[in-house]
């Protein structure tokens, strides 16, 4: 039988996504029979709402994975996102251990939080109500993302908030955060991401990271990241066409 999505995380196993930000089930559908292992749903930056995100989740299960960014800490998005199903939640923009602490608890049913109780698609519409209520806490993943430099210089007490299942590097964020906008290869942006996988390391938590391509992501992988999300929709869409006009016009 197939780990969920958070037993692969905690065993350091390879996981390999993308991001999708156009609300298309059809792009859900194609990537879960591509291979992928999971998908990085992006509320975030995109027009997506929760009924649109809820298609995507249905289009890609029961294959595979779909983990939500939601649009900022606070608590309704979270009871949105996990109620309609998602496999964990990508926090973005956490930047001290109060946030992280509050996200968390955003993830939780009491005693361990303080997310409500109701009945959505992730509680089988009312079919599965006491099972997955039994079982929330344990399976939802809950995916802190570091993309500001506040956020480094607090990473060694942020990565050892209990709940955390892993954290993910925003670098680009991160870099426009140092002054540095669209240069995450910049020495100085760099040694701080270093900072991040040492922190990370040093508890045995997962860590993540987001890079436009296979090749450029290859690096992250060899170092020691297993949770990496390659591309975008857009772009891969886009670079696909370039690649069919370039070859015949």
């Amino acid at each position: 039988m197939k780990d969920s999505f958070k037993a692969s995380l905690a065993g350091h196993q390879l996981l390999v996504g993308t991001i999708i930000t156009l609300p298309s089930p059809a792009i859900a559908e194609i990537y879960g029979l591509s291979g992928f292992d999971w998908l990085f749903v992006d509320m975030e930056h995109s027009v997506m709402s929760i009924t649109d995100a809820q298609a995507i989740l249905q289009a890609a299960a029961p294959q595979t994975p779909c983990i939500i960014r939601v649009p900022a800490i606070e608590e309704v998005w979270f009871k949105k996102t996990l109620d309609i199903g998602a496999a964990g939640i990508i926090v973005p923009n956490v930047r001290t251990t109060e946030e992280a602490e509050r996200a968390v608890q955003f993830c939780k049913y009491p005693p361990a939080g303080t997310r409500s109780v109701g009945i959505a698609r992730a509680q089988g519409y009312g079919d599965r109500f006491q099972e997955y209520l039994a079982s929330a806490n344990d399976a939802i993943a809950v995916i802190i993302q570091i993309e500001h430099i506040d956020a480094v210089q607090h990473i060694e007490d942020i990565v050892r908030v209990p709940g955390i299942d892993s954290l993910f590097v925003g670098p680009y964020d991160l870099a426009a955060s140092m002054g540095k906008m669209g240069r995450p290869a910049d020495p100085e942006v760099q040694d701080a991401i270093l900072r991040i996988k040492q922190a990370a390391e040093a508890i045995k938590r997962p860590l993540g990271i987001f890079a436009p391509t296979a090749e450029a992501v290859q690096t992250y992988i060899r170092t020691g990241y297993t949770l990496v999300a390659v591309g975008i929709d857009t772009l891969l869409l886009g670079d696909a066409a370039k690649t069919i006009t370039a070859l015949l016009k």
